[in-house]
């Protein structure tokens, strides 16, 4: 029997190694569920816990689909009920993520972001957080300097990129497009007493080991994903979540 590495994939780079500050890349999100109810019947157990705060986070972890850092991994958390809130009563949290999943889904559908129409509004509406689970969409990437000495520094979603910037096409064909780098400085620590009132996406935890996922299909072509039941019988609104009319 003979072996042909002739076909083998690059080798990968070493674990601890980030990806470079600005890159470019197609990348993947799976949520790791924290088994913490959503309040859509579909969300049971998906949504993780602040260990401080009321806040209620998706564990999401990214994956480079094409390119010269395909397989390389980051993790972050995004919140979506809870924590801090604004002069309307309303999660700050919540609405950032609002904003980065609306452009998770034009990323990967090639709506432009301006498309007001009823069928770009339709497909910007989900039934459940679930079905975010896989969704592959163009990226920039940038590297988080972490604010105490004691823990490394962390790759972090920049932003998201839209169909309307130069970099997309050329990102969702898997082709290298030169970074740009962010820069970020340091975050302020936080103190004993403001790290009780700090939202849950604003700490540096470590991440924890996923459980491998089976492959689906395309996210844009998943069907609804299966409904769950969660533990206490909860009546969700017929108008879905209540933080998604926010």
């Amino acid at each position: 029997m003979s072996y042909d590495f002739n076909d083998a994939q690059p080798q990968m780079m070493p674990s601890g190694e980030l990806i470079p500050d600005g890159t470019f890349a197609k990348i993947r999100m799976t949520i790791r569920p924290g088994g913490t109810n959503g309040s859509a019947p579909m969300d049971a157990g998906l949504l993780k816990a602040a260990s401080e705060s009321d806040a209620k986070m998706l564990d999401c972890e990214f994956t480079v689909v094409e390119g010269p850092f395909v397989r390389r991994k980051f993790w972050q958390n995004f919140t979506v009920a809870g924590g801090k809130v604004d002069d309307k009563g309303q999660s700050k949290g919540w609405n950032i993520s609002k904003a980065s999943f609306r452009a998770m889904v034009d990323s990967a559908l090639g709506l432009n972001p301006k498309d007001t129409s009823d069928a770009a509004k339709a497909k910007r509406v989900i039934q459940g957080l679930k079905q975010l689970d896989g969704i592959t969409f163009a990226a920039r990437i940038m590297v988080e300097p972490a604010s105490d000495p004691k823990y490394r520094d962390q790759n972090r979603l920049a932003n998201v990129v839209l169909p309307d910037e130069a970099q997309y096409a050329a990102i969702m064909k898997g082709e290298t497009v030169e970074a740009e780098p962010i820069n970020a400085k340091p975050r302020k620590p936080a103190t004993a007493a403001a790290g009780q009132n700090a939202p849950a996406w604003a700490t540096d935890a470590a991440p924890t080991q996923a459980p491998q996922q089976q492959a689906g299909v395309p996210w844009n072509q998943q069907p609804p994903a299966q409904q769950q039941q969660p533990t206490a019988q909860v009546q969700p609104a017929a108008a879905g979540p209540a933080w998604l009319n926010g």
